[in-house]
């Protein structure tokens, strides 16, 4: 009976003991390739923003006109914000990385400790006999010694497994520190793109006044180019209307003496002339052609989309409000709302090229606006941010991979 009672309790944990590594195989989380892929993703994008930032910064420095210095400055500033973006992107991935490898951990500790805890329990049960009971009842003497002999080889899996334990929380713990210290980072890397962000609003302030003292007739350009949004039926008539008036102003512009150049190049007498110089370059693509914001790709060009319809362009998701670039240098043909598409932007490359880029949450560029390539275009949506770039050749559209270095 007694034999019965001291054997019982001693058994099962060993047996839990032997069986622990059978239950450590349980089913294993996905593997985080998305997470790391992000992380890739956004240290190639925090590199590529860093340099064309460091580049940018060293035109501005030897840049001798105000104008120009200004641009490039401004672009060195978005750079420096879509590296702040990146850098926060990455800092992201690594957590969720690190979050799921504490939850990994965290199972497995459960596992660890279960049989542990069902051990100590039964030897807690075993101690609480009073040592009188071993000299008062026949067969005690045998129990303690059969008892002492299963403690003995018990003691040493106990320590072994406790060990292991140890070192899975110290393991757990340095996750942890891991996950502070990326928090940490990522605060920075938000209080650094704030300061960037609001440097960058008060150059295009100090920009936007030069402008408007310099030219008096970008607000009454503008307010045509609304016009002419208006009354196009559609984006792809828009697109055409504003190549014939930047093919024209490029062929009033390639006329020898000093001519006046009329507010409206549709209605000048000498570019109906015969005689009127031909358009030249219109196959040289771009230079230093880039997307204009990072983010994972939702359609590619010639992607069929819901409607049936092939898709023209490429169609990015960035970060909520990440800094949007110009991809290319040129000029600013329209800029602001357009049914259907949000705020978009239209820019003159020069040669029959033309970029166009919509989704902007918010638009930073005046129509007549020289840009440099990376010059600041505005900001993505705050919610649900799509950001498409369109690239034409002379009315018909090209992959912008084909170009891009």
């Amino acid at each position: 009976m007694i034999r019965g009672f001291i054997g019982w309790p001693l058994l099962v944990p060993l047996a839990l003991l032997a069986g622990s590594g059978a239950a450590q195989s349980g089913p294993r989380p996905a593997d985080p390739g998305s997470a790391r892929t992000a992380l890739q993703q956004a240290l190639a994008a925090q590199r590529e923003a860093e340099a064309r930032g460091a580049r940018l910064e060293a035109e501005a420095t030897r840049a001798n006109e105000a104008v120009e210095k200004t641009a490039r400055e401004a672009a060195a500033l978005a750079a420096r914000i879509q590296q702040s973006e990146a850098a926060i992107a990455a800092s992201e991935a690594r957590l969720r990385i690190v979050t799921r490898e504490r939850a990994i951990q965290r199972q497995r500790l459960a596992r660890m400790q279960r049989p542990l805890v069902r051990l100590t329990a039964a030897l807690q049960k075993l101690s609480r006999r009073p040592m009188a009971l071993s000299v008062l009842r026949p067969g005690s003497l045998q129990d303690l010694v059969y008892m002492r002999a299963v403690l003995a080889a018990a003691i040493p899996q106990v320590e072994r497994r406790t060990a292991s334990l140890r070192a899975e929380i110290a393991k757990n713990r340095q996750l942890a520190q891991r996950a502070t210290a990326l928090i940490d980072r990522r605060r920075a890397d938000e209080a650094g793109l704030e300061v960037r962000r609001k440097q960058l609003a008060a150059l295009e302030t100090r920009q936007r006044l030069a402008q408007r003292q310099a030219s008096g007739t970008a607000a009454r350009e503008a307010e045509r180019a609304l016009a002419l949004g208006e009354q196009a039926r559609d984006l792809d008539t828009l697109i055409g209307q504003l190549d014939e008036i930047g093919n024209l102003r490029q062929r009033l512009a390639a006329l020898p003496g000093p001519i006046m150049r009329p507010p409206r190049p549709a209605e000048s007498e000498v570019m109906n002339s015969p005689s009127a110089p031909a358009v030249e370059g219109v196959d040289r693509p771009p230079g230093a052609y880039q997307l204009p914001v990072a983010g994972r790709t939702i359609a590619g060009f010639g992607a069929i989309r819901g409607g049936g319809t092939q898709s023209v362009g490429i169609t990015l998701a960035p970060r909520a409000s990440a800094q949007i670039i110009a991809p290319a240098g040129g000029r600013v043909a329209f800029a602001g709302p357009y049914r259907g598409y949000g705020r978009i932007v239209i820019i003159e490359h020069g040669g029959g090229w033309t970029s166009l880029v919509t989704g902007l949450g918010r638009v930073d560029v005046q129509v007549g606006q020289q840009l440099v390539s990376g010059s600041p275009l505005g900001i993505a949506a705050a919610r649900s941010p799509a950001v498409t770039l369109e690239l034409r050749r002379a009315g018909e559209p090209v992959n912008p991979l084909e170009i891009m270095r």
